[in-house]
């Protein structure tokens, strides 16, 4: 009876850790008017780092000289994490839906398969190339939305473009993850992390708010704000890690891909957002295309500890 309760721990919390994640996606379109896009990723990111801090400051602090070493990779890692991957996917929900969003995010894993066998030498199978074509023909559904002419003419939505900039952004600062390596324990290095995102977005916000880009600070937005930095950032972040422990990274990764479902049942039901058949089509190849490419021969990337 012992070893089934964590078992039922370890399965429900696996079904609500991409819960979590895919809220960042629907903040961009609950915010669309209210908060500038960079404005809402800096106030998720600074508002992260300020709720880790009184866990993490300690231990930052006697790990100083191991953060003196590894700046530049924290620095970089945080403008991938927090600045490509931030601003992009609010950007996108003004011309695009979040169901596209979390669809075209979920190719992720493929790109990290990609950029291992092209910078690291990973071997690729053949179920791997199949399930990669099949992520991508599902994507084009998405982004053709069902009609193969559009293809023809290569026109995408700016929305779509933003997710796909998002995406690719978020598979890099993956594998940078794993091939850089940090001294660091899991959250004191999210929060240092976090900490170099949010100078890398400062200047950006500057530029916004120059630009006459101004935030709605209203009792709304700042709920917004607090549970982006609290939900898909340190909640979505930690309890991946813990869910690592328990069932492994091979489960956790392929599980995660209930993101882009959760998110076009959760875009129906608070935002009116009406499913479409190429975006059924779309699941049906993105899916199985995924579970394809990163369970069959060779050493795949699993999915690094980071949040996005």
């Amino acid at each position: 009876m012992g070893d089934r309760a964590p078992s039922r721990l370890a399965y429900a919390l696996l079904l609500v850790a991409p819960l979590m994640m895919s809220s960042n996606m629907l903040a961009a379109r609950w915010v669309e008017g209210s908060v500038p896009p960079v404005a809402l990723a800096f106030g998720r990111w600074f508002l992260t780092v300020a709720f880790l801090l009184p866990f993490t400051a300690r231990g930052l602090w006697r790990c100083r000289a191991v953060i003196a070493r590894e700046w530049p990779n924290l620095l970089l890692l945080g403008a991938l994490g927090m600045g490509v991957c931030g601003p992009p996917v609010y950007l996108a929900g003004a011309t695009t839906t979040a169901t596209n969003i979390g669809l075209i995010y979920s190719t992720t894993p493929i790109l990290i398969v990609l950029l291992g066998r092209v910078f690291w030498g990973e071997r690729v199978s053949a179920g791997q190339v199949g399930g990669i074509a099949l992520c991508l023909a599902g994507v084009l559904t998405i982004i053709a939305r069902g009609d193969p002419g559009v293809l023809a003419t290569l026109r995408f939505t700016a929305g779509d473009l933003w997710t796909v900039l998002a995406t690719m952004g978020w598979a890099v600062y993956s594998v940078l993850l794993k091939y850089r390596p940090s001294r660091l324990d899991l959250t004191g290095r999210l929060t240092a992390i976090t900490a170099g995102g949010v100078l890398v977005l400062l200047p950006f916000l500057a530029l916004e708010f120059a630009f006459g880009e101004r935030a709605v600070f209203d009792g709304r937005t700042a709920t917004i704000w607090i549970f982006l930095a609290l939900v898909p950032s340190i909640g979505a972040y930690l309890l991946y890690g813990k869910l690592i422990t328990m069932v492994g990274p091979s489960r956790t990764g392929l599980l995660m891909y209930l993101v882009p479902i959760y998110i076009a049942g959760l875009a129906y039901l608070l935002l009116g957002e009406q499913p479409r058949l190429f975006h059924l089509a779309g699941v049906a190849l993105i899916l199985p295309g995924i579970y394809l490419a990163t369970t069959t021969g060779g050493s795949t990337l699993k999915r690094a500890k980071g949040g996005g």
